[in-house]
């Protein structure tokens, strides 16, 4: 019987083979370079010969992976108003670990007792109520993986020029994680929702106060009342001790530190959705409540950074792709700058508004090349190129950039951003 190892292996050579032929049009495989030796050194290496560390309360990334950070941009005047990215380029599978997930705050991480803090949901309802933290604890809680991303990540794509920066620094303020809450729906519908309700007024407890108009429905579709992520509370700069979570819509309406639901007929229209999350159009009209994050997807390895070395060679390429309208039902693959296309592989499970994991095996020959991802959702949605973004949405954008991301690999393996051929 055949083992799952060589079944394994054979859709490796399979898809190395189908990925030779996009590249070159010929159908070869390298020979693999394997060690001259099958035994182990003579000696055993130090951490085999003493004991090792004592337990810990909370663990730690081994010290030989400190280079895996969030890359931090704030403004030198205000440190607490900026963003840090998550270095995509340097993780694998589809959940974002808790310290790595990306930042966006206007005014630093409050410092929040939970014990004193309150949610009150007002306005147009038929009761208004105030809940503790430890009263929530006691509801029934759902889990839901999903991505959050800010409405402003890759906004870098709408330059003239291509930024040189690895791609979780272009477009890491997007992180994939299991959050676990109060379904919002169970706590409205007990405060009564009068009929005159159409919009409902989030705040945050941050110094900053953001608020922020959220359209009823969705509040009473998939929203949550996130109290833990991955499995544990909350981290401060997440939202600790509560947020909210809307799949699928962008960051900033996913407020952090949640202290208030207020019911009310019409938008609040503050700053951020009025100076801020607004784009003027090429025909002088403004795109105002932009919720939905589109398709979007991006190769993650090889990306900007990585070298390819001088000897041609089979390569993964790898990356993610996300919808915020629900499941990725496909991911192409172009190594020619879009000239051509062939399928990648989808790494189960796929998720409705979640990271979806693709890879496909490539032969590199060592000749230039340009690689680039191309996501579709299960709305028949398909990510654009930039000419196709910019042709569409002018160039006075700055939030919901979802262009096709080009990679350059050169004859001599230099990886840099571009903006196709």
């Amino acid at each position: 019987m055949t083992s799952k190892v060589h079944k394994n292996r054979r859709r490796f050579l399979q898809q190395a083979a189908l990925g030779s032929v996009l590249a070159t049009g010929a159908m070869s495989l390298p020979i693999v370079s394997r060690s001259e030796s099958s035994e182990f050194p003579d000696s055993l290496p130090e951490w085999m010969r003493e004991p090792g560390g004592d337990f810990s309360n909370y663990g730690q990334p081994s010290t030989h992976e400190q280079q895996v950070i969030r890359w931090i941009s704030a403004n030198p005047d205000a440190p607490g108003n900026g963003v840090s990215w998550t270095p995509l380029h340097d993780l694998q599978g589809t959940i974002t670990p808790n310290g790595l997930h990306y930042e966006r705050h206007h005014n630093g991480v409050p410092k929040i007792d939970p014990n004193k803090h309150i949610l009150l949901i007002d306005g147009l309802v038929e009761q208004p109520l105030q809940f503790s933290v430890e009263s929530l604890m006691r509801y029934p809680m759902e889990s839901r993986i999903c991505f959050i991303e800010c409405g402003g990540n890759s906004n870098s794509g709408w330059r003239s020029t291509p930024i040189q920066a690895k791609a979780g620094y272009a477009h890491g303020l997007v992180s994939n994680t299991e959050w676990t809450g109060v379904p919002v729906k169970l706590l409205l519908e007990e405060a009564g929702i009068k009929k005159q309700a159409l919009w409902v007024i989030a705040e945050g407890a941050d110094a900053a106060g953001l608020n922020i108009s959220i359209p009823l429905e969705k509040l009473l579709d998939d929203a949550l009342l996130a109290l833990y992520q991955n499995g544990e509370r909350i981290r401060p700069e997440n939202g600790y001790p509560m947020r909210l979570v809307l799949p699928g819509w962008e960051g900033v309406l996913n407020v952090k530190w949640l202290r208030q639901l207020r019911l009310v007929e019409e938008p609040i229209m503050s700053r951020d959705e009025t100076a801020q999350y607004t784009e003027l159009q090429t025909d002088g009209s403004a795109r105002q409540f932009t919720f939905i994050n589109e398709a979007k997807s991006l190769i993650t390895s090889p990306s900007l950074g990585m070298m390819l070395p001088d000897s041609p060679g089979i390569y993964q390429i790898s990356g993610l792709a996300w919808s915020g309208r629900g499941k990725i039902s496909r991911v192409e693959i172009s190594t020619d700058g879009g000239e051509s296309w062939t399928d990648a592989e989808l790494h189960g499970p796929i998720l409705d508004k979640a990271f979806t994991r693709f890879s496909l095996a490539w032969h590199w020959q060592g000749e230039y090349a340009v690689l680039q991802s191309r996501a579709t959702d299960e709305t028949g949605y398909v990510q654009p190129t930039r000419e196709a973004l910019v042709s569409q949405r002018g160039r006075y954008g700055f939030f919901h950039y979802n262009a096709i991301v080009s990679w350059e690999i050169t004859e001599e393996g230099d990886i840099n951003h571009v903006y196709g051929l």
